[in-house]
């Protein structure tokens, strides 16, 4: 692998390393093509936003197309076909359960009181006795949400809004003794994480912290291709003391290689297994939650595109609109739109469409239509309504 590279070349190989190589997106996608990408990717971060798709539904239909939302459903949060369980890595997200494993450092760290929220650790030590019997209701009740508490529904206030159920739940499943058996609504069901993850996953050993941390940054690094100590920490959000030592034991075995990209300020790390093809891309809606762009920081050194989520800016100070997706053109971030999924209606609505001053309205117009399309198909929607806002919505309009 070369000792430098150019914004280009570490673009193709970060693109190639999260599916973009301009897949085949014809037809349906089934199991074995969404369980590669996720593979690929490691995990799928879930927010609660529902104004288009839950995001963790995204990032599969950026890289394959359509596919039945049931397929995936199947995998998260159905015991019968379960391949895949919640946790707390990037956020909280969907991960294999074959990871099972190496999430368990931070649930171990929380059940010794030195959790990722210190609110969490407080209230687990406050609580003690409450948190204890919170978790006996869970065994005795099976899947429970928070209202099925006794006093779940009531405030307790200071601790992120939440009631002092919620907190308690919240608690156990940083602490790896419940997990989310169900999301009806987006809702979590917790039951005991022994009812619901399989038994020979549970069986198998914990690793010990540094082969834990030495690992998952090698897989953040194949999911990279490329980044920074920081892009490959953020990836599962590792220690920073601990990501140190991993790299370094990762740089020694030949795992990470150290290069330099150009105009890029700190150091990057190259995974020994990425490739660097000669063209990458492909024609993709990214979600705000993807790991393309959702470190703000290493989508702007990549690919020139200043990128914020403005969903918590207040509408009039909006500038591109409330859920706005990048749009992928080739290497390139061409432009980005504002959409809803009007259900009542039966509508992708494109509120607002802005072009990428490297991007030609035309090419981008077109293709961006085809892509709405696409989405609204997959959503069940029965087509695409574009509004008035934005420096491309004239051309989108006349390409739809």
């Amino acid at each position: 692998m070369k000792s430098s590279l150019s914004i280009v070349e570490a673009r193709r190989v970060a693109l190639s390393a999260q599916g973009f190589t301009f897949p085949n997106r014809d037809g349906k996608a089934n199991w074995t093509k969404i369980s590669k990408t996720i593979d690929q990717i490691n995990l799928l971060q879930i927010d609660s936003v529902n104004v288009l798709v839950r995001s963790h539904y995204l990032p599969v239909f950026s890289r394959l197309g359509h596919y039945d939302h049931a397929t995936l459903d199947a995998r998260t949060f159905s015991n019968k076909k379960r391949t895949m369980f919640e946790c707390w890595s990037h956020e909280a997200s969907l991960v294999p359960l074959k990871l099972h494993p190496l999430m368990r450092w931070r649930m171990n760290r929380a059940l010794n009181g030195n959790g990722t929220y210190s609110s969490m650790n407080e209230f687990a030590q406050q609580e003690k006795t409450y948190v204890k019997s919170v978790l006996e209701f869970v065994r005795r009740n099976g899947p429970t949400a928070v209202s099925d508490l006794p006093d779940g529904g009531k405030s307790a206030g200071g601790w992120w809004g939440w009631s002092k159920g919620k907190m308690a739940m919240e608690t156990l499943f940083d602490q790896g003794l419940v997990t989310t058996a169900a999301r009806p609504s987006f809702e979590r069901i917790y039951d005991l994480t022994e009812n619901i993850i399989p038994a020979e996953i549970l069986a198998l050993p914990t690793p010990t912290e540094a082969n834990t941390f030495a690992t998952l940054l090698d897989l953040s690094g194949r999911a990279l291709g490329i980044g920074t100590e920081f892009d490959l920490r953020d990836y599962f959000r590792l220690p920073v003391a601990e990501t140190k030592t991993a790299l370094a034991q990762l740089v020694e075995n030949g795992a990470l290689i150290a290069v330099s990209v150009e105009d890029w300020k700190h150091q990057a790390y190259i995974h020994r297994d990425a490739k660097l093809p000669r063209k990458a891309g492909g024609v993709a809606l990214v979600s705000p939650f993807d790991p393309l762009v959702w470190e703000r920081a290493r989508a702007e050194r990549l690919f020139n595109f200043h990128y914020r989520i403005e969903i918590y800016t207040p509408a009039e100070k909006r500038k591109f609109g409330y859920y706005v997706l990048p749009f992928l053109l080739g290497d390139r971030f061409a432009g980005r739109i504002c959409l809803k999924a009007d259900r009542q209606a039966g509508v992708l609505r494109a509120n607002a469409a802005h072009l990428e001053p490297h991007a030609d309205p035309q090419e981008t117009a077109e293709a961006m239509a085809q892509e709405l399309n696409l989405m609204a198909k997959w959503l069940g929607l029965n087509g695409v309504e574009a509004g008035a806002k934005g420096n491309l919505a004239r051309h989108l309009k006349a390409a739809l």
